[in-house]
């Protein structure tokens, strides 16, 4: 896929840069594998807003995407690609022999037409769902179980992938984009190749307009905020705040460790690499 710009003939069309959608699927989603979205403005189950600046956007159907990959030992033929609104990378329409259809994510390379499988000892191709104990040593892969049977719950978005590195006894060393490098077991499945969509970090949106269109309200920097809605807000003119950043129920924005599960800590072999700044 490419990048698409637009003449200048309008301030926010000079800046918008997009992605070309001529090979996705043009008509409706799959009405079987699709199912209402209630948009739940950032509010919890109690009604209390949980994610600030959420709301309004574009009516979406939620379609329902098989991470579990438990359909073994039969072949599926991809029908098409389609854009879905609640993830970043393309999803696949496949049809197994029994007739059976299901929404896969899409890797790259590979096109309508093709066949991939799910099982054991299948063949290292693209598409292909296999545990990790069958696939070889420095192979990409993408939607990877944490537990077995669990289904994917690692490499999901748009050009992501991770790698398989080694083998630890009975589980697979595998090395994430952040450099972070942990043990799962080899039991647990995951998908070859690396997700479609990779130029999704390229796009600016190039105006506000298209923000709502997602449903992103405006945000309010807490420094212009009286000092009962925010920790920064209130003082004379424009003032810093006094204090280091932090989120406006006071947890620190810069850096703060929120990682606390001592459980699944020996698995973690290398921490991600800090970010430099």
């Amino acid at each position: 896929m490419s990048l698409k710009t637009f003449k200048p003939y309008t301030k926010s069309s000079r800046g918008t840069v997009l992605v070309e959608k001529n090979n996705l699927w043009k008509g409706k989603s799959f009405k079987q594998l699709t199912s209402p979205k209630r948009a739940s403005k950032g509010r919890n189950n109690y009604g209390r807003i949980t994610s600030r600046n959420t709301g309004g956007g574009h009516k979406q159907k939620y379609r329902q995407v098989d991470f579990y990959r438990k359909k073994f030992n039969i072949n599926a033929k991809v029908e098409r690609f389609e854009y879905d609104p609640n993830r970043t990378c393309n999803i696949m329409l496949v049809k197994f022999d029994d007739g059976e259809k299901f929404y896969y994510l899409a890797p790259q390379k590979i096109n309508v037409g093709d066949t991939i499988q799910n099982g054991s000892k299948k063949e290292i191709k693209i598409g292909n769902c296999m545990p990790l104990q069958d696939i070889p040593v420095g192979t990409n892969i993408h939607n990877v179980e944490i537990h077995p049977g669990g289904g994917g719950k690692i490499a999901r978005s748009a050009g992501t992938s991770v790698t398989l590195t080694g083998i630890d006894g009975n589980y697979s060393l595998i090395k994430m984009v952040s450099g972070e490098v942990r043990k799962i077991d080899s039991r647990s499945c995951a998908t070859i190749g690396i997700l479609s969509n990779p130029d999704q970090k390229n796009i600016k949106i190039g105006k506000a307009g298209r923000s709502r269109w997602l449903g992103i309200r405006p945000h309010t920097r807490g420094v212009v905020m009286n000092p009962v809605d925010h920790p920064h807000g209130g003082g004379e003119g424009k003032s810093a705040g006094g204090r280091h950043p932090v989120s406006p129920k006071g947890q620190s924005a810069k850096g703060l460790k929120t990682r606390d599960n001592k459980r699944t800590d020996k698995f973690i072999i290398r921490r991600r690499k800090r970010k430099k700044g």
